[in-house]
């Protein structure tokens, strides 16, 4: 009798919770529980399918590496535009993005005294060339840019610069917005010293030896030098040599070439919403990458999950608003694509009710943040809800980094979102000629998905539309 008791006792708090439920999604402002239901369905399908896999294993493996300017830039576009209309995207587009076309022809560097021995570099995106000989100077070694900055005029006369900063990891990159300062003012600096040269410790936490390249840039007025970057382990290495406290001269040798001005596209794909189509969720990453490696993390599974998630968000049906994929251009050589939009695209910014790139690898996303007016909080929190048993944890309503692409849209209050990924490891590869396909789980690409199939749903197909502030 008290087994049979406890049985039934059992049941009916099975039957409230669940009326519970149901009581909490009929309460819902901004969806029904049919609605609710579906999105759980969503992510239980998107965690089960390789889509994006497909998408980034096409790419990578079919195109490959996509500089801006190159042939494998066309082909990336063309790849985009036939892979949007293949997945039935109602409209499929492009927009011009002109840009200072760079072009990389070889490079190479070697201690030439207290001992001969190899170095593994890479000339920095914009750098100029080298004589054919290459350059050959002495090492003055810094410990960061302030150091540099900092020291006397012409403190690095006759030299070639070697600043040393050690990039911090963290799962959300904290450590690369003070390690990109030497990359990319590092050699306008130098040169102001004096410095025939220039060269860093990479921007990287990798302990391999690949060196990582990266936009650089010149000022008018300041003499233009040579500016690369050499592997952590050749840091290590020249810096061992520099402590020995005697001369240590290293030939460097770039040959490289700027272009004039370049095209690209931004390839767009939209599903067209039934109710409200003018207003859209903006979802996508950037198409281009460098030439080192085949950009399958930077930014091959950003443009894939992003591709995936606006697909799966309407299997469903139609959404109410229309779901929005824009594939950058020549993000790598300073966000040309991302401008090219938004001045585009001016009149009609206002019209984007959710906004998030994916730019930061393919690991799985942990946190949500906004960036909107307080009267759309609530159906923040509502996203946050469904985002919650995919483990990503809803952080704050402030300025969220919603990904370098969509930075030109700021100044038009469009409302901001970042699902930010773990990044301890994106930085070993980043920009190097490590950043291949295998570098990419297939699990944790289905988490992406899921994640931004679930938000880019959700800000679809809300009763009222989210506002920036």
């Amino acid at each position: 009798m008290k087994k049979r008791f406890t049985s039934v006792l059992s049941a009916l708090i099975l039957a409230s919770l669940s009326f519970n439920v149901v009581q909490a999604h009929a309460k819902s402002d901004n969806f029904s529980a049919e609605q609710l239901s579906q999105v759980k369905e969503i992510k239980e399908q998107a965690l089960e399918s390789d889509l994006a896999w497909d998408l980034v294993e096409s790419l990578t493996t079919q195109v490959g590496p996509r500089m801006p300017g190159t042939p494998g830039d066309e082909a990336g576009v063309a790849w985009a535009v036939a892979k949007f209309k293949a997945m039935g995207f109602d409209k499929v587009w492009t927009e011009p993005a002109t840009f200072p076309k760079w072009i990389r022809y070889s490079e190479s560097a070697s201690v030439v005294s207290p001992s001969s021995q190899e170095l593994h570099i890479t000339a920095l995106g914009n750098s100029i060339s080298t004589p054919k000989a290459g350059i050959e100077a002495q090492v003055i070694e810094f410990e960061n840019l302030a150091e540099l900055e900092s020291a006397a005029d012409n403190a690095a006369k006759g030299k070639i610069v070697f600043i040393n900063y050690r990039m911090d990891r963290d799962r959300d990159g904290n450590g690369y917005g003070p390690a990109v300062k030497a990359r990319s003012r590092g050699a306008v600096v130098a040169a102001q010293k004096g410095a025939v040269g220039y060269v860093m410790r990479s921007v990287s936490t990798a302990t391999h030896r690949f060196a990582h390249t990266g936009g650089s840039h010149y000022e008018e007025g300041v003499t233009k030098i040579v500016s690369s970057a050499i592997s952590n382990a050749d840091a290590d290495q020249l810096h061992r040599l520099v402590a020995l406290g005697k001369p240590v001269t290293i030939n460097i040798n770039v040959q490289a070439k700027s272009m004039g001005e370049g095209t690209s596209y931004n390839v767009i794909g939209e599903f067209t919403g039934s109710e409200f189509p003018k207003e859209h969720v903006l979802i996508g990453g950037h198409l281009d990458s460098w030439d080192l490696g085949t950009g399958a993390l930077d930014d091959g599974a950003g443009i894939a999950i992003t591709m995936a998630a606006a697909k799966f968000a309407t299997l469903k049906g139609q959404p109410k608003r229309s779901i929005r994929v824009v594939l950058f251009a020549a993000e790598e050589f300073g966000l040309w694509g991302a401008k090219a939009y938004a001045k585009a695209n001016e009149k009609t910014l206002s019209n984007i009710v959710a906004a998030a790139e994916s730019d930061f690898g393919a690991d799985k996303i942990w946190a949500f943040e906004s960036n909107v007016h307080a009267s759309s909080l609530p159906l923040v929190n509502e996203i946050a809800a469904m985002l919650k048993p995919l483990n990503v944890e809803y952080i704050a309503n402030n300025a969220a980094r919603n990904g370098p692409d969509l930075i030109p849209l700021r100044p038009f209050k469009v409302p901001a979102f970042a699902l930010s990924q773990d990044g301890t490891d994106y930085f070993d590869y980043h920009h190097t000629a490590d950043d291949t396909l295998d570098k990419v789980d297939p699990a944790k690409l289905r988490h992406n998905v899921a994640s931004y199939a679930i938000f880019a749903y959700m800000a679809a197909n809300a009763k009222t539309r989210i506002i920036g502030k």
